[in-house]
């Protein structure tokens, strides 16, 4: 999983200023039962109060057979930021600890934010149950994973009660047959 981070990697122009997403902040979820509790550097009570995000998640694949076809996208998986186990406080909190400077602009990973169900899976691999369980595309194709042509689309939208939703656009990329 961890090499999903070096395949396909495209930066869209999803920047969106904190003040924009302020409207969206949720409560943290609480933990799964069983969990430990985070360490007290990582324990703030604001950021648990307002640190997650009401957006939703969304994966869409396009094989080249449906884009010549002028078929639309099929929609691998929906899934929310309220799935991530960490804040993003949390997050920059712990990436600092050891001393590792960051600077605006600088890029990180979240990891994959999956749902609890096979809807809201948040990789083909999930999906696929490791490549063992084809996904079946409308047309009868299957996917284990991405096929040469392949096309992801991911998007977004913030959303609450009274305000305005944001949408951040979309982040695509094709997988192109290695030379």
């Amino acid at each position: 999983p961890f090499l999903a981070k070096s395949f396909l990697t495209s930066v869209s122009p999803w920047i969106v200023t904190a003040e924009a997403l302020a409207p969206f902040r949720r409560a943290q979820p609480p933990r799964p039962d069983g969990d430990p509790a985070p360490l007290p550097y990582l324990d703030d009570a604001d950021d648990q109060a307002s640190g997650a995000f009401a957006i939703d998640l969304f994966v869409d694949l396009s094989t080249a057979a449906m884009r010549a076809d002028t078929r639309p996208p099929v929609r691998l998986a929906a899934s929310a930021a309220r799935h991530m186990y960490w804040t993003v406080a949390q997050m920059i909190a712990h990436h600092a600890s050891n001393g590792c400077a960051l600077n605006p602009g600088d890029l990180f990973g979240t990891g994959t934010l999956s749902g609890p169900d096979e809807a809201s899976c948040g990789s083909l691999m999930e999906l696929s149950h490791n490549g063992t369980a084809p996904f079946v595309l409308p047309d009868g194709d299957t996917r284990t994973f991405l096929a040469d042509g392949d096309e992801i689309t991911l998007s977004a939208r913030a959303h609450a009660e009274g305000f305005v939703s944001i949408g951040f656009g979309t982040c695509s990329g094709t997988v192109l047959a290695a030379t």
